[in-house]
């Protein structure tokens, strides 16, 4: 697996202080409540357990699974929820956290949708931003790594299924994804 990394770009020790930083950020944000933080799976779940784990709030948990890809590599603009909330978020404060956000149309497309259920705060978290690829007007309120257009996997990002459980983010060699 590690033979097909060509580098690595964020190391473990930076994704660990990293998202200490973050959770004491939010700790301050969200003092005094019970916000509901929702993982957008499969690739954010790294983050989200190393997060919740350094965040001394009380939080509550959920899962959502989205699309806009369908089979594709480009997106169709047409979010597809797979998995849906099991919580009500009315009058809720809700944190997403996501692994990346590139083109921004997955995200964009889900925050309108949970924006119509009526939150008392919506924000955005994520681990890796690639901002010079954004189509829509979408950004994080949370940004982990602001990182340059590369094609990355590790801690929880993939390429076929494969890399999710390397603990680093790294760069993906051209070979193994221009077949």
């Amino acid at each position: 697996m590690h033979e097909n990394v060509e580098k690595i770009m964020i190391t473990e020790a930076q994704i660990a202080k990293r998202i200490e930083e973050l959770a004491a950020q939010l700790d301050r944000l969200y003092e005094g409540r019970k916000p509901l933080v929702v993982c957008i799976l499969k690739g954010s779940v790294m983050f989200f357990a190393d997060l919740l784990r350094q965040m001394k709030t009380s939080v509550e948990m959920d899962f959502m699974v989205v699309s806009s890809y369908g089979n594709g590599t480009v997106s169709s603009r047409e979010l597809t929820i797979k998995k849906d909330l099991t919580m009500d978020i009315f009058d809720r404060d809700v944190l997403l956290v996501e692994d990346i956000i590139d083109s921004g149309n997955t995200l964009y497309q889900l925050k309108k949708l949970l924006n119509a259920r009526r939150p008392a705060s919506l924000n955005i978290i994520t681990l890796l931003d690639k901002p010079q690829r954004r189509e829509v007007p979408i950004e994080p309120e949370y940004t982990g790594f602001v990182i340059e257009d590369e094609f990355v996997v590790g801690y929880g990002l993939d390429y076929a299924e494969e890399y999710r459980n390397l603990p680093y983010v790294g760069v993906l060699k051209r070979s193994v994804y221009e077949k």
